[in-house]
């Protein structure tokens, strides 16, 4: 019988002569490990084809998202016509996730290649806080983007339009909220702790008093569940809404006898289903970003399965990835986006014209062309 037992037990045992017994935990600096969690000493260390793998690709979707998120704040910037107040909301975004990858990939980068954190205890806490703090704010932010699409496409002419001031207002409210919720680990409410590879840093889900698992329960709630629920919920008034609208016009150009009912329902069924694209899209995202990362967390303080290190570090990277599409969800779907990006970059615009002024609407201006010009014709 072997004359270990407990958590070390398995980090003995496995690989058998490859790795002794060696853990993940070895290489980690004395000043790091009263922020590491018993459970970690189980394994061994990872493959050093993981850590190349996982510096390889953080650092491609670090460039990816600084540049995809720097052009789009450029673009909506130096463009006139796209400084308006919902696009104040798609500007807060791209920042966000700019900062988040700006901040993010090289720190994990570095540890990466030493293959664990060498930046010391006070920068993984800050590193998981900022990581923490963009993430909250892009999620919030996607919420005010659904809030002003159902405002303008479900309320229409009855909602109360939206300013520069109230946009900056609720951008305001995001940081502070987000700030709030992020900087509560510094203070005591759970902490910031490296990951299962010890090359990032995040929530604490393995300690399981009350303090630490009602932070982490809290934070699910408001930074996931809730956001989550409200983007759905605009979504699907939004659809329903344009749905009932498109009804409504086929019936009153049949009843008209208009000769160009078909060409006019191909064009609204066209508008109908790039916004259930898109609201399908921006869901869809939202579950591949975060889902894994909250299941991480719960499994950890309700002890669901068992979390390796790798688990770990891959289901924040999702959520890290977040930062890369979003872009291209809020930004290269602007058709007026497009249109901007391939005056300033010709060499961008590889197949074909920029979009025609017919279509150089967003998606939600873009709904409410197609009903006026119905409302013209008839």
């Amino acid at each position: 019988m072997l004359p270990v037992s407990g958590p070390s037990y398995e980090a003995y045992s496995y690989g058998g002569s490859k790795f002794g017994n060696q853990t993940v935990v070895d290489k980690v600096p004395p000043d790091m490990l009263h922020l590491i969690d018993a459970h970690w000493y189980q394994y061994p260390p990872l493959n050093p084809m993981w850590h190349g793998i996982l510096g390889f690709v953080i650092g491609l979707l670090g460039f990816v998202s600084v540049s995809g998120n720097g052009m789009v704040v450029y673009i909506f910037l130096s463009t006139k016509s796209l400084r308006t107040p919902s696009n104040l909301f798609v500007i807060n975004l791209a920042i966000s996730d700019f900062c988040m990858m700006l901040f993010m990939s090289p720190p994990m980068v570095i540890s990466c290649y030493y293959e664990t954190w060498v930046l010391g205890p006070l920068f993984c806490q800050i590193y998981a806080m900022l990581g923490s703090l963009f993430g909250c704010g892009s999620i919030w932010t996607m919420t005010m983007i659904a809030f002003d699409r159902y405002n303008v496409i479900v309320k229409g002419l009855s909602g109360k339009p939206l300013t520069i001031n109230g946009a900056l207002l609720r951008i305001l409210g995001i940081w502070g909220f987000s700030l709030i919720w992020t900087i509560a680990p510094m203070l005591g409410w759970n902490r910031y702790v490296p990951e299962g590879n010890m090359t990032a840093c995040g929530t604490d889900y393995f300690s399981r008093d009350i303090v630490s698992v009602s932070y982490i329960i809290l934070y699910s709630i408001w930074v996931y569940f809730i956001p989550l629920s409200l983007i759905i919920g605009s979504y699907w008034y939004i659809i329903q809404a344009v749905a009932a609208h498109e009804k409504n016009m086929r019936e009153q150009a049949k009843k008209m006898n208009v000769a160009s009912l078909r060409s006019s329902e191909n064009q609204n069924t066209s508008a109908e289903c790039k916004l259930a694209k898109v609201a399908l899209m921006t869901i869809s995202l939202w579950f591949m970003a975060w889902t894994p990362y909250l299941v991480i967390n719960w499994s950890g303080i309700f002890n669901l399965v068992k979390i390796s290190p790798l688990f770990t570090i891959w289901g924040s990277l999702f959520a890290k990835a977040n930062a890369v599409y979003n872009p291209i969800v809020y930004g290269i779907s602007h058709p007026k986006y497009r249109a901007a990006l391939f005056a300033k970059f010709p060499s961008l615009a590889c197949a074909a014209e920029p979009a025609p002024a017919t279509d150089a609407t967003s998606t939600v201006s873009g709904t409410t062309t197609v009903a006026d010009s119905e409302k013209s014709n008839a």
